[in-house]
């Protein structure tokens, strides 16, 4: 696979993952929580940049632990992509907080201050071991299905990534400047 094949799949792969994290975040309101319907990320579209990020990462740094391994023996990696996971989205959900803050003047999570263990309401327990769990169904479940999706769709893939970037380029000028 070509660099640029490569580069038009993350792209692809980065979209998919920021809206599974906005479904994540909306169900964990109003089906959980009770708190009733709100758009949980700082851009207007259905998606948090957040969570496409936090894949990336997955992708760039634990995936390649037991992307090429064969079950069983993928299986024994479980613990150390669960610690993986949890540790980078929860760094990674730090320092998004304090970029949020410095941008615009809070970060869209503070409601981690009412749970028992956390950090100035910026990072929580909680959560943390969350992300540990989806980031291991991302990387053995979820990840190779969008491999193969990506790959039937082959040079279709830098279509749907230029659309994508070009979305995302409009939503950042509306709810950055214009809004």
């Amino acid at each position: 696979m070509k660099k640029y094949e490569r580069f038009n799949n993350y792209i692809v792969y980065f979209m998919l993952y920021a809206m599974i994290g906005w479904i994540y975040e909306v169900f964990l309101e109003v089906v959980i929580y009770k708190w009733g319907f709100s758009n949980r990320g700082v851009l207007f579209g259905p998606w948090l940049p957040v969570y496409g990020f936090g894949a990336l990462i997955f992708i760039f740094t634990i995936y390649p632990l037991i992307k090429d391994k064969k079950y069983p023996q993928k299986l024994y990696f479980i613990p150390l992509v669960f610690i993986g996971c949890m540790l980078s989205a929860t760094l990674l959900e730090l320092l998004t907080s304090y970029i949020c803050e410095f941008f615009t003047g809070s970060w869209p999570w503070q409601t981690y201050s009412s749970y028992k263990i956390n950090f100035q309401a910026r990072i929580a327990l909680s959560p943390s071991l969350r992300f540990g769990l989806g980031g291991t169904v991302f990387l053995y479940l979820l990840q190779p299905l969008f491999e193969k999706i990506c790959n039937k769709l082959g040079d279709k893939t830098k279509i749907i990534s230029y659309i994508i970037i070009s979305i995302l380029i409009i939503d950042c000028l509306y709810s950055f400047f214009i809004k």
